[in-house]
């Protein structure tokens, strides 16, 4: 399943909040990301209608198994490529915001190489 940048940034805020607070919101999203509510329950609706999310009768968010495989994943990319860029050099505050635009965009044979080179430097 193809999910675009934008769903895939969404999936990875809910694991990080959940993995934060235990628990997920669209307000917390929307707080965490700068957005207005509006816009993430329009995109809350079609990671609903995806099945990448579910939403209980109080609003709380969980990811679905396939939307935690997706988002745990994210995640992954984008710890293991800021650590990279930090260890060589660059500062913390733009190898994080290097990592959101590089993480979407490898390939995972790219991804691989990149990991198994830092986990390896680092043992």
């Amino acid at each position: 399943m193809y999910i675009l940048e934008s769903g895939q940034d969404y999936l990875e805020r809910i694991l990080m909040i959940k993995n934060k607070k235990g628990v997920v919101r669209s307000i917390d999203i929307a707080n965490e990301l700068n957005f207005s509510k509006p816009s993430v329950s329009v995109a809350m609706k079609k990671l609903r209608e995806e099945h990448l999310i579910e939403v209980d009768e109080k609003g709380y968010i969980t990811l679905t198994d396939e939307g935690y495989k997706i988002a745990s994943g994210i995640l992954e990319r984008h710890v293991i490529i800021s650590k990279m860029l930090i260890s060589l050099g660059v500062n913390e505050k733009t190898a994080l915001e290097d990592a959101c635009k590089i993480e979407h965009d490898l390939s995972e044979e790219t991804f691989q190489a990149i990991k198994n080179h830092y986990l390896n430097k680092i043992k």
